[in-house]
């Protein structure tokens, strides 16, 4: 079984000389002398193993670098670590929107509409942002924790960042959260970098009804209130360009007409919403997704 070989240069002409690795019985071993009379022949032979080689290479570097193994654990970071991500395009150049709702509660058309509207007006995402929408069973369930909304995410997710596209995932859900009480209920919350519920069974309550906003109009306010917090509002991932944090509710806008004041994700919004239109980002909310890579 041949092992090496040396190439030694003598006036022009290549000798090259293959070692045989299997020694002989009394610890000698062969030397094969191949002389100039091959060296053309072989000279070819050397180039053609070259070429090949180096395709070879060339070929698997490429196939290595196309292939993008999917990991879950970066959908599942704390919420606002993303905010960079979300808001330009210096990594991920589109968007997916995966929507997932109980059987029964799709969220309207206009509401998503406006929500893709939104996250088109306040990030840089050049290959678009696309939705996909679909439905699952009930949980059966009257009340939920976060941890038991995450848990079904996990369980049904399907999209996750991939080389050059982020995945953000949104579930309606047809029960209440834990954290509702007598006097407010909760209509959304966001708990992963990538992840936010809507109570819709909340929202169809307190909606379309004599002195209620429509439901498109309550599902759009409370789906882009936590798409906010996922793009890192307020102090959440997006520095603060000026101190605007409600110290009663962290992580929220002290503007009382802004989008990210506290009241938008819950039932207290209702009272803001009779211009028949959802709250905007104030323009400190804006200075600081700006500041941090948006539009």
């Amino acid at each position: 079984m041949w092992q090496g070989f040396k190439i030694y240069f003598f006036n022009k002409l290549t000798l090259l000389n293959f070692v045989n690795s299997n020694y002989n019985n009394d610890n000698s071993f062969e030397l094969i002398t191949i002389t100039a009379n091959s060296h053309n022949k072989l000279k070819k032979i050397l180039i053609i193993f070259a070429l090949g080689f180096v395709l070879f290479i060339s070929c698997s570097k490429e196939e290595d670098s196309s292939v993008y193994v999917i990991n879950p654990l970066t959908n599942k970071q704390a919420t606002g670590s993303s905010s960079h991500d979300l808001l330009a395009d210096k990594k991920f150049k589109s968007m997916i929107v995966e929507v997932v709702y109980v059987e029964g509660l799709e969220p309207s058309t206009t509401a998503i509409s406006n929500f893709v509207s939104f996250l088109g007006a306040r990030t840089f995402k050049p290959n678009g942002i696309t939705v996909i929408k679909r439905a699952i069973p009930s949980p059966g369930k009257v009340t939920f924790t976060i941890t038991e909304i995450a848990a079904i995410e996990d369980a049904n997710r399907t999209k996750y960042n991939t080389a050059d596209q982020i995945a953000v995932w949104v579930f309606f859900v047809d029960g209440k959260s834990e954290l509702d009480t007598s006097t407010s209920v909760i209509l959304g919350q966001s708990y992963r970098n990538t992840s936010f519920v809507i109570f819709e069974k909340n929202v169809r309550v307190l909606s379309d009804s004599p002195l209620e906003p429509t439901r498109s109009l309550l599902e759009t306010t409370v789906i882009t209130h936590e798409a906010g917090h996922i793009l890192g509002l307020t102090n959440l991932g997006a520095t603060m360009q000026n101190n605007h944090e409600d110290t009663s509710h962290p992580k929220h806008c002290n503007v009382s007409n802004c989008l990210m004041y506290w009241a938008s994700e819950t039932s207290h919004s209702i009272s803001n919403m009779g211009s028949g239109l959802a709250p905007q980002l104030d323009a400190q909310c804006l200075a600081d997704l700006r500041a941090n890579g948006g539009r």
